[in-house]
C-alpha cells in the first residue's frame, strides 16, 4: 500500500504542473451555460446534502437558528469540496493536491450560493422559525436553492472563462 501512495504523490506533480500549464497557455477557456450549468449543479449537489444535513441535525438538536445555519453553512462547504476531491482523487491525485483542487475550484462558486440561498431563507416570512415538519420551509428551502442556482450560473460561466473555478477541476478530468 505504501508503493501506492509513493505512486500517487509522483502523480501530484504531474496533474499539478498539468493543470497550471493547462490555465497559463490557454488564456480564455471554454465557458458555455452548459458548462457553467453544470459547474452550478455540482456545487448544489454538495450544498443541498450539507445544507439539509446541517437543518435536520441543527433542530433535532435544538439549537439556535443562527447556529443551525452556520453547521448548514459548514456541512454544504464540506460536502461540496467532498464530492469535487471525489471526482479529482479518481484521476489519480493524492488528497492534498485533490483539496487543493476543490478550493479553487468551488469556493467562489458555494460562498455565493450559501450567500442567496440563506439570504433567500432569512428573507421568506417565517421559513426560519417554520420547522421540518413545515412545508413552507421546505418549500422556501428548494425556491432558495432555485434562486441561488440562477444567481451563481453567470458566476460559474465568468469564472471558468477565466481559468478559474470548475475550469481548475476540469484539467484533472482528462
Amino acid at each position: 500500500m505504501q508503493h501506492q501512495h509513493e505512486h500517487h504523490d509522483h502523480h501530484d506533480g504531474q496533474h499539478e504542473h498539468r493543470a497550471s500549464g493547462h490555465a497559463e497557455h490557454g488564456g480564455a477557456h471554454s465557458a458555455t451555460w452548459g458548462s457553467a450549468a453544470s459547474a452550478t449543479l455540482h456545487c448544489l449537489t454538495g450544498c443541498a446534502i450539507g445544507e439539509v444535513l446541517g437543518m435536520v441535525i441543527g433542530t433535532w438538536l435544538g439549537l439556535h437558528p443562527v447556529a443551525t445555519i452556520a453547521l448548514a453553512i459548514a456541512l454544504a462547504f464540506f460536502f461540496g469540496y467532498a464530492l469535487s476531491m471525489r471526482g479529482v482523487m479518481r484521476a489519480g491525485v493524492g488528497f492534498r493536491q485533490a483539496l487543493k483542487v476543490a478550493l479553487a475550484a468551488d469556493t467562489i462558486s458555494i460562498t455565493v450560493m450559501e450567500i442567496v440561498d440563506n439570504g433567500v431563507m432569512v428573507v421568506v416570512p417565517g421559513a426560519m422559525s417554520a420547522g421540518l415538519a413545515s412545508v413552507l420551509f421546505w418549500g422556501a428551502l428548494a425556491f432558495a436553492f432555485l434562486v441561488a442556482f440562477v444567481v451563481t450560473v453567470p458566476v460559474n460561466k465568468w469564472l471558468i472563462g477565466k481559468g478559474r473555478g470548475h475550469a481548475v477541476a476540469h484539467a484533472y478530468h482528462h
